[in-house]
């Protein structure tokens, strides 16, 4: 950061900004308002793509930095199909304001992520928000009779590589992204996949999941029906990795999972009809339980 402050004491300046996105899946993009391709950090900053910035909004304290980003649409950059996608929803993204001149001379101006982004007339108009962003989430407990935890993630512990849990199998026939049918995949018992999670690993569609609404038997052939479809062609021979799914009840948590310690629910928390209760004048007030 000395060097670049170094050089725009100097009053004649060679600057312009960089943009690095990272997508969730480990994609990067670069982007530069130069008129010539730069690169540091390993990423090559293209200055073809058709990206520019409007003016990054800081302040002080706890307030959101934010700025929207402004690009063209093209099948070599960004494209309106991986949008489509939800390929950059979420995505890192990084500006720089660099010395072309010698590009080791540079600071970080701005770090966050992708939020809404807006299509039209070829274009796109991705809203960055700034890291604070995430501050204005709630955050906590949620005390209530079911689990809270994701099936799978580090609360609930469940390790769904294991192949009672889990399977990778070839796409037999599919219907509008939405419909896959396959064989019986006698592993799993019927209707245990809903709610599930179904990841394309190969195809146009590599990278992207549905949730299982839908976990039908019929003679021979399995059929999976997810809540949206999948946004992208995903044809008959595509490898695909199908997860089993949880209700996050507490039966369910012990007797499919065997995993009861991590539950994260409250099974026992009284309902709504306990908190409007009133005293009653007949009957036994004997301090037992309410439904016995």
């Amino acid at each position: 950061m000395s060097a670049l402050s170094d050089h725009m004491a100097t009053g004649l300046t060679t600057v312009c900004r960089c943009w690095a996105v990272t997508r969730l899946d480990g994609v990067v993009y670069g982007f530069t308002d130069h008129d010539q391709a730069l690169a540091f950090d390993g990423i090559t900053f293209r200055a073809d793509a058709g990206l520019t910035a409007k003016s990054l909004v800081q302040g002080t304290g706890m307030s959101v930095d934010n700025t929207e980003a402004l690009g063209v649409l093209s099948d070599d950059a960004i494209s309106d199909v991986e949008i489509d996608q939800g390929r950059f929803d979420g995505a890192q993204v990084q500006s720089w304001l660099v010395n072309w001149a010698d590009v080791t001379a540079r600071k970080i101006q701005f770090r966050g992520h992708i939020g809404d982004i807006r299509r039209g007339s070829g274009a796109f108009h991705a809203e960055l928000r700034g890291l604070t962003e995430r501050l204005n989430q709630p955050r906590g407990r949620v005390f209530q009779k079911r689990c809270s935890a994701v099936l799978g993630d580090a609360e609930c512990g469940v390790d769904l590589s294991d192949g009672a849990y889990s399977a990778v199998v070839e796409a037999g026939a599919v219907t509008g992204g939405q419909t896959f049918e396959f064989g019986v995949l006698e592993q799993f018992a019927a209707g245990s996949l809903e709610r599930g999670r179904l990841h394309v690993l190969s195809g146009a569609g590599a990278g992207l999941v549905g949730v299982i609404k839908h976990d039908v038997r019929r003679g021979e052939i399995r059929r999976l029906d997810l809540w949206e479809p999948i946004r992208a062609e995903v044809k008959a021979g595509d490898s695909l990795r199908i997860e089993v799914g949880c209700d996050k009840r507490h039966e369910t948590c012990r007797g499919k999972f065997a995993n009861l310690i991590n539950f994260r629910g409250f099974p026992h928390i009284p309902g709504d009809d306990w908190l409007v209760s009133v005293p009653r004048g007949q009957g036994d007030d004997d301090g037992g339980s309410l439904g016995a």
